[in-house]
């Protein structure tokens, strides 16, 4: 009995929402940060080529970008993508800025030269390219998981590998987290929608997960769970909190706006209370990637992501890895 308890715990398959923290000077304008999907039962062939996973291998993230090598979206193994390594034994316990650069660099040049090629000097290209590897240098990541099943996985990995790859990307409308959205819906229809009241219809990282969260609270069977990925320790500059429309609309003018229009500022105050406010998960287990990579990705011990949505009592425990983890 406990030999067939361990098997259908590691074999659980699921897809989880990464909802990440903004960085730089960036973030000052646009809070929202960056949205991916990821999947532990399903592996990138190529960056643009996706099969199932084999064993001790933790799985992909894939998700929209804008303005790399004309593509729509793009698929990285779990570890590079946090890493810009191939091994949870690889990872650094703390990084500075040309410790970023260098190990990037080194991925691409390795790996991803057919998307981003060297300059005709021999130097590494501008672009955004460097999101695809390394992402929890820059910041922490959020993640909402759900069961899949293995005819789900399959099923997308057809869909993906034989529609068209063609870059899409617009920030409003058909951004990194309508990609996440729709993902999500294949699995779960309709579970995610646009939240046309909190977000005014732009589809933004944190209403994605606030989606979700709702969802699973009335589908237990979903079995929504929640890990974080730490930003790697080190010199970097820290990564902001994560902030939807109406929310941002309210911190960064909500004085001008009183003024100009006490009326108005009002309605996105409502707006905000009844269909943006979420509240990112605090003290949430580390996703351990060594625990991961052994036991072929389990998920973490999930927790209320935030005070108004209970989630069902865990049934996976995480342990802290020893390493920590622009739109």
């Amino acid at each position: 009995m406990c030999l067939l308890l361990l098997l259908s715990v590691s074999a659980r398959a699921s897809v989880a929402v990464l909802v990440e923290q903004p960085y730089g000077g960036l973030s000052r304008i646009n809070p929202a940060g960056h949205s991916a999907v990821y999947l532990d039962h399903v592996c990138a062939e190529s960056p643009v080529k996706l099969r199932a996973c084999r064993e001790g291998e933790v799985g992909v993230v894939i998700s929209r970008y804008d303005g790399i090598d004309k593509y729509d979206w793009l698929a990285m193994p779990l570890v590079t993508y946090l890493y810009a390594v191939d091994s949870p034994d690889q990872i650094p316990e703390t990084m500075d800025r040309a410790g970023e650069i260098q190990i990037r660099d080194r991925y691409r040049r390795a790996h991803l030269e057919e998307i981003a090629p060297d300059l005709p000097d021999g130097k590494a290209p501008s672009g955004n390219w460097y999101e695809l590897v390394g992402s929890a240098y820059d910041r922490t990541i959020y993640g909402f998981s759900v069961k899949t099943t293995p005819d789900q996985d399959a099923e997308l990995i057809a869909v993906f590998n034989d529609r068209k790859n063609v870059e899409r990307y617009n920030g409003a409308f058909i951004n990194c987290a309508d990609f996440a959205r729709v993902t999500i819906n294949r699995f779960y229809p309709h579970a995610i929608r646009r939240n046309f009241i909190g977000d005014f219809g732009i589809t933004s990282p944190k209403s994605v997960a606030r989606g979700l969260a709702h969802y699973a609270a009335k589908h237990p069977e979903a079995g929504l769970q929640v890990f974080v990925i730490p930003q790697v320790k080190g010199e970097l500059p820290r990564s902001h909190p994560i902030e939807g429309v109406s929310e941002s609309l309210l911190k960064k003018y909500g004085l001008p706006l009183v003024v100009l229009s006490p009326t108005t500022t009002a309605a996105i105050l409502v707006a905000y209370i009844s269909h943006d406010r979420f509240a990112m998960p605090k003290d949430a287990p580390q996703l351990d990637l060594h625990e991961a990579e052994i036991k072929s990705v389990q998920v973490p011990t999930p927790i209320a992501p935030s005070g108004r949505v209970p989630l069902p009592p865990a049934n996976v425990s995480a342990t802290t890895p020893s390493g920590g983890v622009p739109e």
